[in-house]
Formats: C-alpha cells, structure tokens, sequence
C-alpha cells in the first residue's frame, strides 16, 4: 500500500517540476519581495533589525541578483546600505544548506560591487568591502526556535585538519510566525501585517477552506482590519497567484523531504536485514508493507 503511494508521489513531483519549468527561465516573486521591494518598507525591516532609526530610503541600493543564472537560488531582496550588503529572504523551511546558497549568492553579489566600483583586487592595497549580512525570515508551519545560526562549515567533512578554515558564512535564522520574536515584529509594523496576513491564510486552510478560498477569505479580512489594506487592494489578484504558487511549492517540498525519508529508512531496513539485525518480516513489519512486498526492494 505504502509502495504505490510513494510511486503516485513521485509522478506529482515529476509532474509539478514539468508544470514549473519556467522557474528556471523567469523569477517567480514571493509575497514577501512584493511588500519589500518597496523602499520605505525595506528600511523599516532593516531598522527594526538594526536598531537604527534612517529616514532616507533612497539611499539604500538595490543589489538583488535578477539573472537566469541565480534564477534556481531563492532570494528575495539584496542591498546595500550603511557599508553593509544586506541578504534577506524569507522561507517556510528551515534548510540547513541555506549557508552554502548564501556563499554564492554573496560571491556574485561581491563580483558586481567590484566591478562596478572599478576595484583593483591585484592592487597593493586592500579594498574595501561591505559588512556581509544574511538573514532568513521564517514563517513555516513548523515549530521553530526564535533565532537560530546556521554555518557554512557545520557541513565541512570531518577531517584531521586543525588549522584555520578558508570560508565560513554566517545565516541568522528568524522566527517571525506571530508570538515569535514581537519585539522585531512590532518595531516594523509592515513584517507583523505579513506574518498576520500569511497567518491568517494557515488558519484557513486549518478549518478546512481550500488554499484559493483560504487566500480570498484571509485578503478580505485583512483589507477589512487595515493589515495590508492599500496593497492587497492595489494587489489583490497577483497576491493570490503568489500565495498559491508559494503554498504549492511548500507542499510539494515538504512531498520530497518526506519521500527522502522514506527512502533513508528503507535502506536503513534493508541493510539491518542483510546485517541479520532483523528478520525479513521484523524488516517489513517496520516498513509497513508485507513479506512478499519487502522483497522486491531487495
């Protein structure tokens, strides 16, 4: 039973991954790089963070890689402002390779501050460079701690080494689901009517309304509250694609991360049972499929 469910499994994800080849051609905006793109909300995000109090939204600079390239490595906005390249970006998963993507995406982001600066990295002297910041915004379903660090060399392969490793890179993880880290959401008012507005579509969707109804229902409540009023009525129907487009993409995500578990352990099985740890129906019972059905993995 459990065979054919991870077989009808996979052909969806074949099939969504089909459906959403553009990805690769086109980038695909989020919510979140909607109602930050904009400059005055982007400087109250990095005020609250920052504890800092700048009124000039003009003065940041917007350096969010947009090219076919960089399409794969979600990210929501880039900027530079106050000597420091700011990397944000927003996920309803906690990934422990999110340091590894932010080395790229900070090496190509680097790359062009060069070379539009016109820096001479074989000159004598050093260059100046901006303070790199990587900050990811949680708003999963999942529990999660308030802040969480991930590092690039958490995923180096233990070794004999004991000198000083060549890269690191430096992810601050944040809890902004409501009831985590209110402090960060009430000093910036426009993340607390994001994490509402996303809350309230999870709320929806908990009481049984589809994710299209769930959207509809969440967009008139909040227009009716003053959360996101001006933007959900400025952009009601690409507020919908998007949402859908994220929530599916959650789902199907989620899909995959399952699937890879239920692949691990059924090696995990099969190699206690080729061990004689387990007999083949201690191994099938485990597996919740029958004697005859565990065979055939073998």
């Amino acid at each position: 039973m459990r065979k054919k469910q991870r077989k009808t499994i996979s052909k969806t994800h074949r099939k969504t991954i089909s459906q959403n080849s553009s990805v690769n051609r086109k980038y695909k905006d989020t919510l979140f790089r909607m109602i930050f793109r904009d400059r005055k909300n982007l400087l109250s995000l990095y005020n609250a963070l920052n504890n800092s109090s700048y009124t000039n939204p003009d003065e940041m600079e917007i350096t969010t890689l947009e090219d076919v390239i960089y399409v794969g490595m979600k990210n929501d906005v880039s900027f530079l402002f106050s000597s420091i390249m700011n990397l944000y970006e927003h996920q309803s998963t906690v990934n422990p390779n999110m340091p590894v993507r932010g080395l790229f995406y900070l090496a190509r982001i680097y790359q062009n501050y060069i070379k539009k600066m016109d820096l001479n990295i074989y000159s004598s002297g050093q260059i100046p460079l901006p303070v790199p910041v990587y900050v990811v915004f949680y708003n999963g379903g999942k529990a999660e701690d308030e802040y969480q660090e991930l590092k690039l060399s958490d995923a180096f392969m233990k070794s004999e080494f004991t000198g000083q490793v060549a890269l690191e890179c430096n992810v601050m993880v944040i809890n902004i689901n409501l009831g985590h880290n209110e402090e960060l959401l009430e000093n910036c008012k426009i993340l607390w009517e994001y994490a509402y507005f996303v809350n309230e579509v999870r709320e929806n969707q908990k009481h049984g309304f589809s994710i299209e109804e769930a959207v509809r229902k969440a967009q008139k409540n909040c227009i009716e509250q003053d959360i996101l009023k001006e933007f959900l009525k400025k952009n009601s129907a690409e507020v919908k694609d998007v949402i859908l487009e994220e929530f599916n993409q959650e789902q199907y995500e989620e899909g995959l991360r399952k699937e890879g578990q239920m692949e691990g352990r059924k090696e995990t099985l099969i190699n206690l049972y080729r061990k004689h740890l387990l007999t083949l129906e201690q191994a099938a019972e485990e597996y919740g499929t029958t004697v005859e059905e565990f065979q055939k993995l073998l």
